[in-house]
């Protein structure tokens, strides 16, 4: 008979049986696995699996939340059933051959009820009374991008001031000195009410109250290339009424250019208010950062080209797009490559996996890894606009190209003229075009007149202007 139970001391899933001792047992989940220590044989064995991992380097953490399969070769676990049970880190059922693990809060406070207390007593706040930030990179699924950024250069300047940050769950980290509060906890709705600032990268999503003395920066997350909120193709009231009802909740917006600057203002319907275009704040780490310790902590070796592939979501589908074979791209071009899925892919898609392949979906900050890469393969994604900071060589797959164009989103102006790098429609073409040194002199001015027009402000100082703006402004003090 096999049996499973929750050590809360070791924070870890136990699995014991009969017979003849397995030689593997994994936990396998969308964007973490883990591997069971086996004990025991003769009679009986156990197989203990951790929920805490550590990966890139950085400190064990609880696992993501998801559906993990038990893999046990040959034993029968149909039979298992736990919980779900709370932990310190994270909440775990099983049933029969999966487990499912989310984040450490109450049950109770996660049913329609308990959601409807916490935002009533959210609601019923009277003010923004804390000399607090309350962050969010992502709707909470990584501490990353402008905000985090941001937090840095805060941290330094005015260390007094209290740093939450909103979380998916506990396996996503949160820069040293700051409070991760979860998604929904009774903690997360009192500090985004009592935070005198709100610093977010997109949409607030949840009803929003803003409280007396409250403000809101949004960093936004990328220059556009594709059109976005009132400007995407076809007419739809309710996105249009969404779109400006959100808009309203932003007291400032943080601009890359004065590109974007323009086009943010009309697609958001953001009229009257100030936008500050000071650079990118994520963008200061290609500016003053060092790759050696990141490319460690992947696992790189040195020496070795090291190619991103980072293509943007679309519309029409939920995973990742599968132009390449990453693992016949490693070989055939003597490379690592990184696979870096969308933000909006992280709950859809499974990692990619082979030879000299490593999926970054889940590594907290692009920045780092455009900083590592000596090469990028995007296609319409706004990361063309920060790698070139680097200066370092891009090329556009862009198969879809004409589709994504003329009908699921459209552009602000067209790529094919303008882009400082080849565009290719074929993995045999982006091998060709990679082997290829003489495209960088023969892309030269459009790659200098693309830094000019994107990337004036973007000098390693972002962060600290933006603070500074903070601080002068009063929406914070020191």
């Amino acid at each position: 008979m096999t049996t499973a139970r929750i050590d809360e001391t070791a924070e870890s899933l136990v699995i014991a049986g009969a017979g003849h001792r397995p030689a593997t047992a994994q936990l396998i989940g969308p964007r973490a696995r883990v591997d069971a220590r086996i004990t025991g044989g003769g009679k009986t064995w156990k197989a203990t699996f951790p929920l805490r991992a550590a990966r890139w380097g950085g400190p064990e953490l609880p696992l993501p939340a998801g559906d993990y399969e038990i893999r046990i070769p040959d034993v029968d676990l149909d039979g298992l059933h736990i919980g779900p049970e709370v932990l310190t880190g994270v909440r775990v059922a099983v049933d029969g051959a999966t487990a499912r693990i989310a984040a450490p809060v109450d049950p109770a406070y996660e049913s329609p009820e308990g959601q409807a207390t916490l935002e009533g007593r959210y609601l019923a706040h009277q003010g923004a009374t804390e000399n607090a930030v309350f962050f969010e990179s992502f709707y909470g699924r990584s501490v990353g991008c402008n905000p985090q950024a941001i937090d840095r250069a805060l941290s330094a300047q005015a260390p007094d001031v209290v740093r939450y940050w909103s979380v998916v769950d506990l396996s996503v980290a949160v820069p040293d000195g700051a409070i991760a509060v979860v998604e929904g906890s009774p903690e997360w709705w009192r500090a985004r009410a009592a935070a005198r600032l709100l610093i977010v990268n997109d949409w607030l999503r949840r009803r929003f109250a803003r409280k007396p003395g409250q403000r809101v920066l949004q960093t936004w997350h990328g220059t556009p290339l594709k059109r976005l909120a009132l400007h995407r193709p076809g007419f739809d009231l309710r996105r249009m009424a969404a779109v400006v009802k959100e808009s309203r909740r932003w007291d400032v917006l943080l601009a890359q250019n004065t590109y974007s600057e323009r086009i943010l203002r009309k697609a958001y319907a953001f009229l009257g208010r100030p936008v500050w275009v000071e650079g990118y704040p994520r963008n200061d780490a290609l500016v003053t950062g060092d790759p050696t310790a990141i490319r460690a902590a992947l696992g790189i070796g040195e020496g070795e080209r090291v190619l991103l592939y980072a293509p943007t979501w679309r519309d029409d589908r939920t995973e990742m797009v599968d132009f390449i074979d990453p693992e016949e791209l490693a070989r055939k071009t003597d490379s690592v490559v990184l696979v870096r899925g969308h933000s909006r892919t992280i709950e859809t898609d499974r990692d990619r996996a082979g030879a000299r392949v490593i999926d970054v979906t889940g590594y907290p900050q692009t920045s780092q890894l455009l900083l590592a890469a000596d090469a990028l393969i995007t296609d319409y994604s706004s990361v063309m606009f920060d790698f070139s900071v680097t200066g370092k060589p891009m090329y556009f797959l862009v198969p879809d190209l004409d589709h994504y164009r003329g009908k699921l989103r459209g552009f602000y102006f067209d790529l094919e003229t303008r882009a400082p790098g080849p565009l290719v429609h074929t993995q045999d073409e982006l091998v060709a075009a990679l082997a290829d040194h003489g495209h960088e002199g023969a892309f030269a001015e459009r790659y200098a007149a693309w830094k000019a027009q994107f990337n004036a402000r973007d000098d390693g100082h972002a962060a600290e202007r933006v603070v500074a703006r903070i601080l002068d402004q009063g929406y914070i003090t020191r």
